[in-house]
């Protein structure tokens, strides 16, 4: 059985050639029913990278919390996000584009270049970009990125799911789940659903 190999600094490394500062984006949040989508940039400090930086799918929710708090300290951190209302009138791809613009903003220095989780360069970033599919798995900074976007997203929800409490978004963080799509037939459609979401669409 092959053992997944951890991201490292090999990409930030190539293309941040005279000294230009190297981000990596990621987004969380495409697929769920309810919510918004959430991205992070993240400019790590190669002097003090906290230690067990992974793409946050292959980390336990406890390691992420650890490590999302850890890159705050250390690391230039920009989170951006995009409402269900954006969602809804620009759809999920062109509203994930928006919300990694919005982190680039909020990293409050300019990146050199970006390093960008998935398979399409998101328009309007105010630095050159590549698209590294599988990023979040190969690039330290892309990786640290998912896990602050995973994090921040989580949180919402769980907040969130003190105010709805039928949809048990505490749990499935907004996806699809049994248990949420039982919630939407008992207590019907929130303003934080997608309706442009064809699970949401029907009930409506």
């Amino acid at each position: 059985m092959d053992i997944p190999s951890l991201p490292d600094l090999s990409l930030e490394r190539t293309f941040s050639t005279g000294g230009r500062l190297v981000c990596g984006i990621d987004e969380v949040g495409r697929g769920p029913w309810a919510g918004p989508v959430v991205a992070a940039a993240v400019i790590l400090d190669p002097g003090a990278i906290p230690e067990g930086i992974d793409d946050s799918k292959r980390l336990k929710p406890e390691q992420r919390e650890v490590l999302h708090d850890a890159l705050l300290a250390v690391a230039r951190v920009g989170v951006g996000r995009a409402s269900v209302a954006e969602i809804d009138t620009m759809n999920i791809l062109q509203a994930s584009f928006l919300a990694m613009r919005r982190a680039v903003a909020a990293l409050g220095v300019r990146p050199g270049f970006a390093l960008v989780d998935g398979a399409a360069r998101p328009p309007g970033l105010p630095c050159r970009c590549e698209a590294v599919v599988g990023g979040d798995a190969r690039a330290l900074s892309v990786a640290a990125a998912s896990i602050v976007a995973k994090v921040t997203r989580d949180r919402i929800m769980v907040a969130l799911a003190q105010h709805f409490p039928g949809y048990a978004w505490e749990r499935n963080m907004g996806y699809g789940t049994r248990d949420h799509a039982e919630g939407l037939t008992r207590h019907g459609v929130t303003q934080h659903h997608r309706r442009g979401f064809r699970p949401v669409h029907k009930m409506l």
